[in-house]
């Protein structure tokens, strides 16, 4: 997947189960990419080792700070897409939301599926 996240180090913060898929929201992020992320939310299909979907917030560029501290962008085979930049997206219980919503939108899964694990 191109332009996937490179993580080195991360703390599982939230685990939840959505159909046949497991997201993991990460925090506490290092990664070899150059790129500052806040929270990763990954994907993966039930039975699968890696993510087929990431829902990203990382810092912004100085030049975007003034409408958000914060980037919202998704990653996958198909998708490589900015959506947003807000200041929310660095706080986890907007972004955990948020994320879900979108990864549900993107896979195909009823949202009405999401159970917390952790």
């Amino acid at each position: 997947m191109q332009g996937r996240p490179l993580i080195q180090t991360a703390i599982p913060k939230r685990r939840y189960r959505i159909g046949g898929y497991v997201a993991t929201l990460l925090g506490e992020i290092e990664s070899k990419d150059g790129r500052r992320y806040r929270y990763l939310l990954a994907f993966v299909p039930e039975g699968a080792s890696e993510p087929v979907l990431y829902v990203c917030s990382e810092s912004s560029p100085s030049a975007e700070r003034a409408t958000g501290a914060y980037r919202l962008s998704l990653i996958s085979e198909s998708l490589n897409e900015f959506l947003d930049c807000n200041d929310r997206w660095g706080e986890i219980e907007p972004f955990a939301e948020q994320g879900l919503r979108l990864g549900c939108q993107v896979l195909g899964l009823p949202e009405g599926a999401i159970s917390r694990l952790l």
